[in-house]
């Protein structure tokens, strides 16, 4: 049985300010580990308080950061608006991690959608 690639958007919302938050944004970079192992086609994307979780897994001193780099690949970004609004700018740049402004300063989810993707939040 041929199995279909499946397209999964996964949008981090958690911050890795608590140690839940840090759970939840760990297993959202497992989770497109595991589909990008498998041929998927896999974008993240940090949003809300998840752009902290960008600007600090992009360090190479965070210690889930080798986590981070195996999966930068498929990061299509962080929200714009957030990620001042956070104050996490700056470093979300400095990490080269892209801002996302599509739609009114934010990430456009329904152009994921359009494109055939499932969109899980962490």
């Amino acid at each position: 049985m041929t199995s279909v690639p499946i397209k999964t958007a996964i949008v981090v919302l958690a911050s890795t300010e608590t140690h839940e938050g840090l759970g939840r944004a760990v297993n959202a970079l497992q989770l497109a580990r595991e589909l990008a192992q498998h041929g998927d086609a896999v974008t993240i994307i940090f949003d809300g308080a998840g752009t902290i979780a960008a600007a600090e897994l992009a360090n190479p001193e965070h210690r889930s950061h080798r986590l981070f780099a195996m999966v930068q690949d498929h990061v299509a970004g962080a929200c714009a608006f957030c990620s001042a609004a956070f104050d996490v700018k700056d470093q979300v740049e400095a990490a080269g991690v892209p801002l996302l402004d599509e739609f009114h300063g934010h990430p456009s989810l329904r152009s994921r959608l359009a494109d055939g993707y499932h969109l899980i939040t962490f």
